[in-house]
């Protein structure tokens, strides 16, 4: 097949096929946009402030979360197949020379950034427990 003069192997239509088969192999890859939408309304109950950022770029492999802390602290976090980390101590700030290390879950994360993370995470687990006694009984 001759196409704008090169000489081409197969169509677009054989590419798209190929691909796909082989996508299939690949290991799941997760939608990281999803995954931060998910990490918000997991943990929102515990903080200030907590939205995924319009102004960054969201994409496949990496999310960015703005966070307030009860305690009026203001982080971006980056969210990748790493793990979660502070990348900027402002909302929608990404700082390349801040290096923190990165937490598997947001949890960890937020546990070493706020103690009135830790004190509400404690107290809805709390009372998560009585609801379920007094059901039990």
């Amino acid at each position: 097949m001759d196409v704008m003069g090169m000489e081409v192997d197969c169509t677009q239509a054989e590419l798209t096929k190929t691909a796909f088969e082989d996508s299939a192999e690949l290991p799941d890859v997760k939608d990281m946009r999803l995954e931060a939408e998910a990490v918000v309304n997991d943990v929102l109950f515990a903080v200030a402030e907590m939205f995924v950022s319009h102004s960054l770029h969201n994409a496949v492999d990496v999310a960015y979360i703005n966070v307030q802390t009860r305690e009026g602290n203001r982080y971006c976090l980056e969210l990748t197949e790493a793990g979660l980390r502070v990348v900027g101590y402002d909302f929608d700030q990404v700082d390349e020379s801040v290096l923190t290390q990165y937490h598997e879950t947001v949890y960890s994360l937020l546990d070493s950034l706020s103690p009135a993370y830790r004190e509400a995470f404690g107290n809805a687990l709390l009372q998560r427990l009585e609801r379920l006694k007094q059901n039990g009984q």
